[in-house]
């Protein structure tokens, strides 16, 4: 287990490492320039010498691999930098007050995904081609189809304009979060009631639960001691792949309901070029994934002793 868990690191540093390089060439090659935009475009004249000594003290009047090495071993040492359009910004404080709002939102999303999709799945497989059963499949299945943004945007147009319940936008107070939970939670728990549904009905035809039916087993004994188990090893597979996703994807909630968060804060650094902050983002996501990840696969152990991790 240490061996694999070793194993799983190193090569998450590997992606990082490319990840970073990818990000840094990208940014390097995208339109705009960052003193301009720092100094407003154009709305405050400078000399060529004025310009010069700006890019040196900014490091970009090196060649583009000593900015990155540069930017990257800064990076590992926990030293962020401070942003070159918001003069004065630490970039680690800057993400640190962004990620806890976006953290607390997909925390609360995720769990109530969890706590819904997968009792309601198993039921559904349980009382299979029950009223039940197609209700659910029809809520799943719109929530598969619907997009985040039209569930977000329609959300605002019914609870905030039309009857007035809910704040529109902002983070201040327990309402606040009802709605982009709502955005975020809906196609999350469509998809794993569905994916509970299909892997419980596989497990379900399986001969070890018609065995453990056949030796007089209680329905619930068969349902909780033999199908749930192996039926969530998929599931928890998802799991850590949709956390990954589920953090990426609040960039576009965060963004209808101005939530404060690390989605809102990349967008705006992508549209003032502060590829500072841009970078290490995009980053720490790539971390966060990777963790998850492997987290899955350590869980995915736990819960069927015959896969062997070090092997």
């Amino acid at each position: 287990m240490v061996s694999y868990i070793i194993r799983r690191l190193l090569q998450g540093v590997v992606v990082v490492f490319i990840i970073t390089f990818f990000a840094f060439a990208i940014l390097q090659a995208a339109p705009g320039d960052p003193i301009d935009l720092m100094l407003g475009e154009g709305n405050v004249q400078m000399s060529a010498e004025q310009r010069a000594a700006i890019l040196h003290k900014w490091g970009m009047d090196r060649p583009w691999y000593e900015q990155y090495f540069t930017w990257l071993k800064n990076f590992v040492s926990g030293d962020l930098g401070e942003s070159i359009v918001r003069r004065g910004s630490p970039v680690s404080g800057m993400i640190f007050s962004a990620a806890i709002p976006t953290l607390k939102l997909n925390l609360i999303a995720y769990v109530i995904a969890i706590i819904i999709s997968i009792p309601a799945g198993m039921l559904a497989a349980i009382k299979r081609y029950s009223a039940y059963d197609s209700a659910v499949m029809v809520i799943a299945s719109a929530g598969v189809a619907l997009p985040v943004f039209w569930v977000a945007l329609m959300s605002i147009i019914f609870f905030s304009l039309k009857l007035g319940w809910l704040p529109p936008f902002g983070s201040s107070g327990w309402k606040a979060y009802i709605l982009p939970v709502l955005a975020l939670s809906l196609n999350e728990l469509a998809l794993l009631t569905r994916m509970m549904r299909g892997t419980m009905l596989e497990v379900l035809e399986q001969d070890y639960v018609k065995t453990a039916r056949s030796k007089g087993l209680s329905e619930y004994a068969v349902i909780v001691g033999h199908a749930v188990r192996n039926a969530l090893l998929p599931i928890i597979t998802i799991l850590g792949v949709r956390a990954g996703f589920l953090i990426s994807g609040s960039v576009v909630v965060e963004s209808i309901f101005a939530w404060p968060g690390l989605g809102s804060l990349f967008l705006d650094s992508v549209n003032r070029f502060d590829f500072q902050v841009v970078q290490a983002i995009v980053v720490l996501l790539t971390v966060f994934v990777l963790l998850a990840n492997i987290l899955t696969d350590l869980l995915y152990a736990v819960i069927d002793p015959r896969i062997r991790l070090n092997k």
